[in-house]
């Protein structure tokens, strides 16, 4: 049966009833309320409210392209992992750096006609971009640098492995100082030192310094010993001991060099130089003197040709970017003057190929290419094309002296003269007085009147 309900449960239930209408009514006033004070601002609200008018999202895209390329050096920093903890051989060398700034910014601004294309170049073969500092180390970006044991060039390559890696030395000239060419060799060379060493940059790197027979034989007798065969054990002579923690000093001071005091001068992220192909070999003090570009700065880009004329190089010349249109225009006028670079050499009596190449500073193969000799036989009086390198050769120089100089006289040949007599009395030499008198090439006769002047 049912339970009667108590006078306490009714009341309960009238409270209950009553808390829930003030609940609601507070519930409605506090809206009300909030509504009437405060009205939203368009201008702020969440965009996740819904809106009349769609809005507008605004893509910020990160910049790509540092405007210094030493900021791209550090983007492609990939030896960073041997750093490891306090090392004191790169210790070492990084407090060298820090009290020899100097070193570091010369060899930064020297850098800005190459090291654009260096990068590129290590980029295009996935490798560190420590290797854009290497030439610090090597040359200090100085392309005509060149060591007690032959090395030359940007990177340093010693004469036998320049012609390994196909850099052409004659005495005109030198591959090793052509910065593309050099460039791209050494970056042949790295790969294949890296392959050989399963991919170890720094074994690479010391194979690099030392050769790679002399890092193997170092590793062989780690092993021999049960010692590690990594860099950091091996026993190498001392610039090897030293070579590799200098470059990761390098690396380390490009990432804080605020830090330690240093400064990499900026280099703007963009081209320094194109590529123009020639028509003709050319003479770059005549090609500078026509144009807009300095002789020095021409040199600095084709430091590979050793006498200033592109004789048994690639004919092609690097030329800044910002000058590009003035030096086609001067290159241009210069296709004009066919012989701008040249010489003319009159064969005489007594002269062969041998000789004329000897005076010239050229091989004789290179003569006979220029004259488009096909056997090595001269007649006298044949007109030879020759290197104008500015200067005149020794015999070039006697004669145009002896001819500027009004002072000769006539010499009428006695009985038993003889041109070594004549020669060594007036103080010439036998040549000069064969060269000012055709005729004293055959044998004298009394009376025969000779010209000589005076030195």
């Amino acid at each position: 049966m049912p339970q009667k309900p108590s006078k306490s449960h009714g009341w309960d239930r009238g409270r209950s009833a009553c808390q829930t209408a003030s609940l609601v009514l507070a519930v409605l006033l506090l809206s009300a309320c909030q509504s009437f004070q405060s009205q939203p601002d368009p201008d702020t609200l969440d965009t996740n409210l819904h809106l009349q008018e769609p809005v507008e999202l605004v893509v910020i895209e990160e910049d790509a392209s540092p405007e210094d390329l030493w900021q791209r050096v550090r983007d492609g920093l990939q030896l960073q992992d041997e750093l490891i903890g306090a090392n004191p051989r790169i210790e070492q060398q990084r407090l060298w750096y820090v009290s020899n700034g100097k070193v570091i910014s010369v060899a930064a601004e020297r850098s800005e006609p190459y090291l654009y294309f260096i990068i590129e170049q290590l980029e295009a073969n996935n490798m560190p971009l420590e290797l854009a500092l290497l030439p610090i180390i090597e040359s200090s970006y100085n392309p005509y640098a060149y060591s007690r044991s032959h090395a030359s060039g940007l990177w340093q390559f010693i004469p036998s492995t320049g012609r390994n890696f196909n850099l052409k030395q004659t005495q005109w000239y030198d591959g090793r100082r052509d910065v593309m060419a050099s460039t791209q060799a050494a970056i042949r060379y790295l790969q294949r030192l890296n392959t050989m060493f399963n991919g170890d940059w720094l074994l690479s790197l010391a194979a690099y310094n030392a050769g790679e027979g002399t890092v193997m034989r170092a590793m062989e007798r780690n092993q021999k010993r049960g010692l590690p065969t990594d860099y950091w054990n091996l026993q190498l002579p001392g610039e090897t001991m030293n070579y590799v923690p200098k470059l990761l000093a390098l690396s380390e001071l490009l990432m804080s060099p605020k830090a330690y005091g240093v400064s990499f001068t900026p280099v703007a992220n963009e081209p320094y130089f194109e590529v123009v192909e020639l028509k003709q070999r050319v003479n770059l003090r005549k090609l500078a003197s026509l144009s807009e570009i300095t002789e020095d700065e021409l040199k600095q880009l084709n430091p590979a040709f050793k006498k200033n004329i592109t004789l048994d190089g690639p004919q092609a010349l690097l030329v800044p970017v910002d000058k590009l249109e003035d030096f086609t225009l001067s290159l241009q006028s210069l296709d004009k003057q066919p012989a701008s670079a040249w010489a003319q050499h009159t064969v005489r009596s007594g002269d062969n190929l041998w000789g004329i190449a000897s005076r010239y500073s050229l091989s004789v193969s290179s003569l006979k290419e220029l004259n488009n000799l096909r056997s090595n036989n001269l007649r006298i009086g044949q007109t030879l094309v020759v290197p104008d390198t500015g200067k005149p050769s020794s015999a070039q120089a006697t004669s145009k002296a002896g001819k500027a100089d009004k002072s000769h006289k006539r010499y009428t040949v006695k009985r038993g003269d003889n041109l070594w007599l004549i020669a060594r009395n007036h103080g010439v030499s036998v040549k000069d007085i064969q060269r000012w008198n055709p005729s004293a090439n055959k044998a004298l006769k009394p009376g025969q009147l000779l010209t000589l002047y005076s030195r």
